[in-house]
């Protein structure tokens, strides 16, 4: 595998990073643009290796440490989404490309949605997933008691608060691999917590306050949107709505996942954005397990081979 390229920039007086893992196709050009992929707030730019195992082949694949993320210093007190798109643009710049694939995830999927409508003859395609279009006072309320755990004290508390109110608990609809998900997602709030991140706690309060807009729509911008079949934080019916709003998009909803579909269904996502980004329509690649194919209604099934 190639040697990662660790790039430090600053936007806004604010240091952040981003990591470049280049393509190697023996001397060929890669098959498609670069890649960016903005994860979830508390999601830093080593936290991808399925990206890297299936992108990695085709183009470079590029992750970061945004301003309020990781390694980066914190965001300023007020709305954030403006310096966090200044943030993708001089990434990009930086990169020299032309334009780029953009890949969006949960907290992410605002920050890569409104750079594509704020440049979209620099987005050559574009794929968002657990988009949280909208968050419900149920869900409001279960971050509120998880903040209360943090501001007390409760760091375990807070942890397994902040994770289960990311997943979908309910017996009765199955998550693959969701007792496994769960528990690493509570370590790595636990982690983050314990580590002395200055992003916890900030984290939440934008949740809470800063919501992203995702109104407007979007055209000129090769898109696919997917949600898990049973997240709970926004749900697949509103994420559908929100893709219809995308000129010529796509959704999928993948079986048997939740909101932390990229931790349950891993290689099937990082196949899934791998095909797109590269031309292929979703559901056109040959047979693979678990791999989600596009069924009548827009709703996503698996591959032959498996029921």
């Amino acid at each position: 595998m190639a040697q990662e390229i660790i790039r430090h920039l600053t936007v806004h007086g604010l240091r952040f990073a981003y990591r470049v893992l280049p393509c190697e196709r023996g001397g060929r050009a890669p098959a498609t643009e670069p890649a960016l992929v903005l994860g979830g707030a508390l999601q830093g730019m080593f936290g991808w290796p399925q990206m890297d195992e299936h992108l990695g082949p085709v183009t470079d694949v590029v992750t970061a440490d945004l301003p309020g993320m990781g390694t980066a210093d914190p965001l300023p007190p007020g709305p954030g989404a403006a310096l966090l798109r200044d943030a993708v643009t001089a990434i990009t710049d930086d990169l020299g490309a032309p334009r780029i694939n953009l890949f969006g995830f949960s907290y992410g999927a605002a920050i890569a949605f409104g750079w594509a409508r704020q440049a979209p003859e620099r987005v050559a395609r574009l794929v968002l997933g657990g988009v949280p279009v909208h968050i419900g006072e149920v869900q409001r309320e279960h971050w509120h008691r998880a903040r209360a755990r943090l501001e007390a004290g409760d760091e375990e508390g807070f942890a397994a608060l902040a994770a289960d109110g990311l997943m979908c608990l309910d017996p009765e609809r199955p998550v693959h691999r969701r007792e496994l998900a769960r528990r690493y997602v509570r370590r790595s709030f636990l982690h983050e917590v314990r580590s002395g991140s200055p992003h916890t706690a900030e984290s939440l309060h934008r949740a809470l306050g800063d919501r992203p807009d995702f109104s407007g729509g979007l055209s000129g911008v090769p898109a696919l949107v997917f949600a898990g079949e049973h997240d709970t934080v926004t749900s697949p019916g509103r994420q559908r709505e929100f893709a219809g709003t995308i000129e010529g998009s796509r959704f999928l909803t993948i079986p048997d996942s939740d909101h932390w579909v990229i931790l349950e269904r891993s290689e099937e996502v990082a196949a899934l954005v791998t095909g797109f980004f590269t031309g292929r329509e979703p559901g056109s690649a040959p047979a693979r397990p678990g791999l989600p194919r596009q069924a009548p209604g827009g709703r996503a099934v698996h591959s032959a081979g498996h029921g």
